[in-house]
Order: structure tokens, then sequence, then C-alpha cells
């Protein structure tokens, strides 16, 4: 009963430091968040499909999904996402695309209005070694009222951070890609 207790305690430490696959939708932090935004300790969300004519790359990190509650009107989005981001020393290749053994992860949320505009973006899941303070509220902030309209540029209209270069970079990319991808699905 021994030998079976350390093993299982071996591998889930060992488990522990490999990245998850896949994001989970069924996630507390996430049913936190979602349940923080609708208002509600049951929210309702239904996915919203991506017509694959409008998809750059074959697939998404993540689901665009329409959210009621007792806070929220209808026709507010959620995209809820995961963004790929560098290991220290990991992707100084730049040809070679992001994949779970060179890169590290956080997932977040963008809350849309039905223009859609940006309302709030969160990071409730932060699986990266640096670069942390791109999680700060005050930090995420910048990007209310951004409706694809106009280029997010790191360092002019979006603050830099030192430490969490690569990170910023990336989440402000996919609020871009996302914030316009959501405009032309609601348009159709």
């Amino acid at each position: 009963m021994l030998k079976l207790s350390v093993i299982t305690a071996v591998f889930l430490f060992v488990m522990g430091f490999f990245p998850s696959r896949g994001l989970d939708f069924e996630d507390k932090l996430l049913l936190k968040e979602l349940q923080k935004v609708s208002g509600t300790d049951n929210p309702e969300w239904k996915e919203i499909a991506v017509p694959e004519s409008l998809l750059v790359s074959n697939s998404i990190q993540g689901k665009f999904l329409t959210l009621s509650g007792n806070t929220i009107e209808l026709n507010k989005y959620v995209y809820v996402g995961r963004v790929n981001s560098c290991r220290q020393g990991g992707c100084s290749n730049s040809a070679q695309p992001l994949n779970m053994e060179t890169s590290e992860y956080f997932d977040y949320l963008i809350v849309f209005d039905s223009a859609p505009k940006v309302q709030l973006v969160k990071v409730y899941n932060y699986h990266a070694t640096h670069g942390q303070e791109m999680t700060n509220k005050g930090w995420l902030k910048q990007f209310q009222g951004y409706d694809g309209a106009r280029p997010l540029t790191v360092g002019k209209s979006i603050d830099a951070i030192s430490g969490a270069t690569v990170s910023v970079f990336s989440i402000t990319d996919d609020i871009q890609e996302k914030t316009r991808l959501l405009k032309k699905i609601v348009s159709k």
C-alpha cells in the first residue's frame, strides 16, 4: 500500500511539471471568473461557431461564447483562450512556431459588449515562470474600449513591461486578432 502511495505521489509531482495539453472549459478558475462576469453562481454560456472561412490558421486555442447571467444584458460576448509564451531560453528561433515543448502559456478571457468592444480582459491561469506583471488589472485595463479599428502597438498604445516582453506581445496580438475575428462573426 505504501509503495502504491509513493508511486502515485511521484506521478502527481512529475505531472505538475508538464503543461496541460488543452484549455479546460470546465476549469474551476474559469468558472469562478464567469460567475463574477455574469453575476450568478450558475452562468450559462453557449459556444459561438467560428466559420472556417474566417480562420487565418486552421484553429484557435479558445472559444467564443455568449454568456447570460444576472448582471449582464444579452448580446455580451466572451472569448476564453490560451496564449503561448516562451520559456526562458526557449523560442530563440523565431521561424519555428510555438509548441508545448518550448513554450509556457496562460489562459485568459475577454468580455465584449454587443458592439463588440472590449470591456474586460482577465488572465485567470498563468503558467509561466516570468512576466506575471502582465496579469495586473491596471495593466490589462488599457485594453478596455478596444474595438479593432486601430492597431495596438506595444510601447506606444500598450505599455511595455520589462521581464514580460513575450507575454505582453503575445496577449496584445491575440486580443487584436480575436476582437477583429469576433467583429467578422457578429457581422455575418
